[in-house]
């Protein structure tokens, strides 16, 4: 006997059953199916359930099954998504492209049984969404908002000012909050000196913390052991160890406080997390994102900064502190030089010293006569 693959239309939809609705028991089984195949090839839940969730939404969207949909209906979906108050960025309606697009490759695999059993039953059988000429796959090289930037070092110490006196004034107010306020506010730096990601920052457990036998200085706070990464094409999370620069070793006082003074104020009893929030959960890459939303209205900052920007930030700063290319690189996780070229945004003030450098060197004593 040959195995069925996992995802087939056997293992999931009984074949002797007469459902009283069976247009919406086979779309449910659809959806379990593709779940099973991407659990074989080893996806995570985090990566399988917002994909699922996203079929479901599309699905209500059109008021259609899978064996309906039809490219006018893609097309529609996105123009949906792009209009309105707040449209979704070109890279997120990219991503819903590309996930709706492999639920159906999914059905049309005849190795699953999709496609034969919607003809057989309804008479239609599933076709492609999303092709090349309706799609923004590949269009472009990079297709991040223009707007995001790095912050300059006024605008980093001035964030950090309005988180750090947020505490405070809750204090002041008589409200509850004071010890996820100090939290927020570590956490914050702590993205900055380690250039992490906001979904690896809420994965990173206090074992991750480690010492660094070039800067025993630093004690446990040497390295960031990151095992969360962003992954490309299906693939595991990416690891990679983040070492703490001397330039960033005020970040040492604003872990050691919290590991040692306040995170044990909010009782975490076992939990593994670095960050924990009252009811000793961890602490979510959306409340991450509000945290910094926060202080970044208090310190009445562009609204066009989000989180993301403190990593722009990381990358910008490390470079004009004159790490190598390479070096920043492997720091913050990226495949490619050119994605990391991307982030970067060095000031006017560096590139003259690049400038002067090149020119004492080419002129000697000469190069500033006029």
């Amino acid at each position: 006997m040959v195995a069925e693959a996992p995802g087939s239309v056997r293992l999931v939809l009984a074949p002797n059953v007469v459902h009283l609705d069976p247009e919406p028991a086979v779309f449910s089984a659809m959806r379990e199916g593709w779940a099973r195949q991407q659990a074989a090839r080893f996806l995570q839940p985090t990566t399988i359930q917002p994909r699922l969730r996203l079929i479901e939404r599309f699905g209500q969207f059109t008021g259609l099954y899978p064996w309906q949909w039809s490219p006018a209906d893609g097309e529609a979906f996105i123009v949906h998504l792009r209009s309105g108050a707040t449209p979704v960025q070109l890279s997120t309606a990219r991503a819903y492209e590309v996930i709706i697009a492999l639920f159906m490759e999914f059905l049309l695999d005849r190795r699953y049984g999709w496609a034969e059993i919607c003809l057989t039953r309804f008479g239609h059988a599933p076709q492609e969404v999303f092709h090349e000429g309706n799609s923004v796959l590949h269009s472009v090289e990079y297709e991040g908002d223009p707007r995001r930037r790095p912050l300059n070092y006024d605008e980093v110490q001035a964030l950090f000012d309005a988180a750090d006196a947020r505490p405070g004034r809750i204090r002041g107010q008589g409200r509850k909050g004071v010890l996820t306020a100090l939290r927020d506010a570590a956490v914050l730096k702590t993205i900055y000196a380690f250039g992490t990601r906001r979904t690896e920052s809420s994965q990173v457990d206090l074992v991750d913390l480690r010492r660094h036998r070039k800067a025993p200085q630093f004690g446990q706070f040497g390295s960031v052991a990151v095992r969360y990464g962003k992954s490309s094409k299906g693939a595991p999370p990416k690891r990679r160890s983040v070492l703490l620069v001397p330039e960033m070793d005020w970040v040492v006082d604003v872990l050691s406080e919290w590991v040692s003074d306040v995170r044990p104020r909010l009782s975490p009893e076992r939990h593994p997390a670095l960050w924990v929030t009252e009811r000793v959960g961890r602490l979510s890459p959306r409340s991450i994102n509000e945290a910094f939303v926060t202080a970044r209205r208090d310190a009445g900052l562009d609204e066009d900064l989000d989180l993301h920007c403190l990593r722009h930030s990381y990358i910008t700063h490390l470079t004009e502190f004159g790490y190598p290319a390479r070096f920043v690189q492997e720091q913050v996780g990226h495949s490619h030089a050119s994605t990391t070229a991307v982030y970067m945004g060095v000031s006017d003030e560096y590139r003259n010293r690049l400038l002067e450098t090149s020119l004492k060197r080419q002129l000697g004593d000469d190069w500033d006569l006029e």
